[in-house]
């Protein structure tokens, strides 16, 4: 591209005054002053095309190797994100999942990665919690965000930071289990006042596919309150309760369950789509580096051609002088 954009110029002009030649070497570092002066813009060094071939290069290997290490990843969060789904999956069927329920106060747990160079993927949950901020937002309503990962604590603090209420980084700096996940969800229930929560991530569907989902977590107290008032909120009315334990305190169990497994699923997805996202940029950026250093190859020969051509035309010119 560097050398492209440098022939263009030369097309235009040749360099010939002193501003001019700082201009063009401030623009391309890797050109030195007598090379951009003394031959012009049309003329191109081939030290430089090598340069910056060998850069590419480089770059291309990094790419590659980023792509092998995602690829060896994913195979295994794969397999655990697939088991993981059995958990929280029969908590939506017994609770419910009712992301349109009009709570007064509402936390946002958005799900994002640590690192980036995986495409859009953070870009896509942090839409998403705004778009969840603007709807629940309210008179008398209060909405709040736990946010996971480095990435989405960048992006929403910029225009969000009142609103942010817990901040989580380097979750998946190791293997995820189930555990580390719980005490995780636990500490939130704690720091956190809450009538519903929302937590936003990324499904994974394939290498190149995954999709935003939201899954909605309510308060035993809300619960209550939805199924007394007629509204669908699951199938625990249909269950006879025996034992000592009241119906209250059954909901606070199984909704402090059904937390933990739900985040221990979304961290899963989340991570298993980062994976495969991660995947396919590093695929493009590799097959990028490909045509760019098909390009700077074409460069290199033609201009080392050019001068190759312009020696030998100098040594029969010289020749022939001395013969006339």
């Amino acid at each position: 591209m560097a050398m492209a954009a440098l022939r263009r110029e030369g097309r235009r002009a040749l360099l010939s005054t002193p501003s001019q030649v700082a201009s063009m070497a401030a623009i391309y570092p890797a050109a030195s002053q007598p090379e951009i002066a003394l031959l012009g813009a049309r003329s191109v060094s081939t030290q430089i095309v090598r340069t910056r071939m060998k850069s590419v290069k480089n770059i291309q290997k990094i790419t590659k190797a980023m792509k092998m290490v995602a690829a060896s990843k994913l195979r295994a969060v794969q397999t655990r994100t697939e088991n993981s789904r059995g958990l929280w999956q029969p908590f939506t069927a017994l609770l419910g999942d009712a992301p349109s329920v009009d709570v007064k106060k509402n936390v946002i747990v958005a799900i994002t990665s640590d690192k980036g160079l995986c495409g859009g993927i953070n870009s896509t949950s942090v839409k998403v919690s705004k778009a969840l901020l603007k709807m629940t937002s309210g008179p008398e309503k209060e909405t709040k965000y736990v946010i996971l990962g480095e990435k989405g604590k960048v992006q929403l603090i910029r225009d969000s930071r009142k609103h942010i209420e817990m901040t989580v980084s380097e979750l998946q700096k190791n293997p995820i289990n189930y555990t580390q996940v719980a005490v995780l969800a636990d500490d939130i229930l704690k720091n956190v006042e809450y009538d519903a929560l929302r937590v936003v991530f990324n499904k994974f569907q394939s290498v190149i596919s995954f999709q935003p989902t939201m899954s909605t977590i309510l308060s035993p107290e809300v619960m209550e309150k939805e199924s007394e008032s007629g509204g669908k909120v699951g199938n625990l009315d249909s269950y006879e309760i025996e034992g000592g334990e009241t119906k209250s305190e059954i909901l606070q169990n199984l909704t402090e369950f059904q937390f933990s497994c739900v985040m221990y699923n979304a961290v899963l997805e989340n991570g298993c789509s980062e994976l495969g996202a991660r995947m396919s940029a590093m695929d493009s950026s590799s097959r990028n580096a490909g045509e760019m250093l098909d390009r700077l190859t074409l460069t290199y020969n033609r201009t080392r051609q050019a001068s190759i051509t312009t020696e030998l035309t100098e040594i029969i010119s010289g020749a022939s002088a001395l013969e006339g």
